[in-house]
Order: structure tokens, then sequence, then C-alpha cells
């Protein structure tokens, strides 16, 4: 245990050293993404504005679905927060070519697993991102610091919110990862890739809050994992998720990524199983 434990710090250690050195770019890059909120800004005032005339209310009494147009400026930068967690980009996209390309064979041999090794850079990766982009996260959440209303939530809503980061981290990497292992059969990911990209950016809430949805889609988006990429812990830090149903959705994003896990670790089974490498 001592030996796989020293090698796990190893390996991330090494990681974390590896992307300080090119990942300079990320304070800029981060601050950049921010920059499509503009558009979904003035898009929501125009809609909120129209409806203030109509009505003849302020512009704070109006709501759809339950939203203020303040939750939703505040909605879009969470949801960026949240995407920062859970997004894994080249993760599918790089397993699916190390088993096309061979290079899956050192993971036959070396003294750590390929899953294992994966989620030791991508937490690497991860630490890296939060420490350099904290600033512009920072800068950008104090300059729309005003329709956070009325303010930060209570202690015990933070932690159910932190709790839903960490676990859309995790649901996020087994779930592209499994979609990588696909590439023991398949080769090539690609389009299976750009469908579930597609997917994710209309299901996972990062587009529009899932409230928008009618039903049925929303009974069936509640129990899919993508709305716990960026929507669930957004909904969490806003109110819009509380008590009982809160539990429930904690529990489902737990009970997703414990399924996860196991089929991440089904696919690599078996896919190494039926597996041919040659070559040097």
């Amino acid at each position: 245990m001592l030996t796989r434990t020293l090698t796990w710090w190893t390996i991330l250690r090494i990681s974390l050293e590896e992307r300080l050195v090119y990942r300079g770019d990320f304070a800029l890059g981060t601050l950049m993404r921010f920059l499509p909120i503009i558009t979904q800004i003035f898009l929501w005032y125009a809609i909120f504005e129209g409806e203030r005339v109509g009505s003849g209310k302020t512009l704070d009494q109006i709501e759809v679905v339950g939203y203020r147009y303040q939750d939703f400026v505040a909605y879009y930068l969470l949801t960026m927060l949240s995407r920062a967690f859970s997004s894994m980009p080249g993760l599918a996209s790089g397993i699916a070519l190390q088993i096309r390309d061979g290079e899956i064979k050192k993971f036959l041999v070396q003294p750590i697993g390929l899953m294992e090794f994966l989620l030791l850079t991508r937490v690497a990766h991860k630490l890296v991102y939060y420490v350099i982009a904290a600033a512009p996260f920072a800068l950008v959440f104090f300059l729309c610091r005003g329709y956070f209303v009325p303010g930060w939530p209570a202690p015990e809503v933070l932690a159910c919110f932190a709790a839903s980061l960490i676990m859309g981290f995790l649901l996020g990497f087994f779930l592209e990862a499994s979609i990588g292992l696909i590439g023991f059969w398949w080769l090539e990911v690609s389009s299976l890739l750009f469908v579930y990209m597609l997917l994710s950016f209309f299901l996972s809430g990062h587009m529009f809050p899932l409230d928008l949805l009618g039903e049925p889609w929303g009974q069936i988006v509640d129990l899919l994992p993508l709305k716990y990429l960026a929507y669930f812990p957004s909904a969490i830090f806003l109110g819009k998720v509380t008590g009982q149903e809160l539990v429930r959705g904690l529990w489902i994003e737990a009970a997703w990524l414990l399924f996860l896990i196991g089929l991440s670790r089904v696919l690599l089974w078996r896919g190494v199983k039926r597996y041919s490498g040659f070559g040097g």
C-alpha cells in the first residue's frame, strides 16, 4: 500500500510540475471564456425588459420559471465554474488514440493502471488550472457580485455545493473515460464523442437552466448524469434545489458516479482481454 501511494504521489508531483511549466495561458484563457456570457446577459435582459414593458412591473419583480434576471446572470457564471470542474477536454479522444496507436501496451506492464494514471494527471491538470485561474474567477465574480441576491448561501449549502463540484469532476472523468475505452471495439470514437458533447451542451444546463424544460423532458433529464455536470451545482448555490430534493439529487449523483466507475473498470477489463499489441 505504501509503495502504491508513493507511486501515485510521484506521478501527481511530476504532472503538476509539467503543467506549471506550460499553463501560464490559463489566466487569460479563463478570463476570455467569460466573454460569451455577455451575449447571454444581453439576451435575457432583452427578454426581461420586454416583459417589464408589457406588464408594467419592475425588473426585480419579473420571474421566469422562478428565475429573476439577476438569477440568470448568476446562474451562467456558476455554470462556468461547474464546467471548469467537470469538463475533460481531450480525455476520451486521448484514450482512443492510445488504444489505436498501441501506446496502451505500457500500462499492461507498468506498476500503475491506465485509469489511475489518467485520474492523477487530470487531478494535476485541474489543480494547476484552479490555482492560476483563481484570480480571473475572483475578478469576474467580484464585478458581478450584485447579481448574487441575497448573497452567499448558508455553510451547509456551500458544503453541498462543494460536494457536487467534486463529484461532478469525478463524474465527468469516468463518463468521458468510458467513452474513450469504447475505442477497444470502435478504434475511432470521434463521432460518438461529438454526439455526447452535443447532448452535454444542452442537457447539462450549460446553455439554459433545465427548469425551462417542460414535462416529460424535465423528468427524463432529471435521471440522467448530464445535469450534474453544470446545472445541479449551480442550482444548489442559488437555492433552487433544497431539502429532500437536494438530498435526493446528491444520492443520484453518487449512484451515477459509482455506476460509471464500475462501467469504466468493466470496459477496460473486457477491452484488454480482446486487445492485441505487436512490435517493440
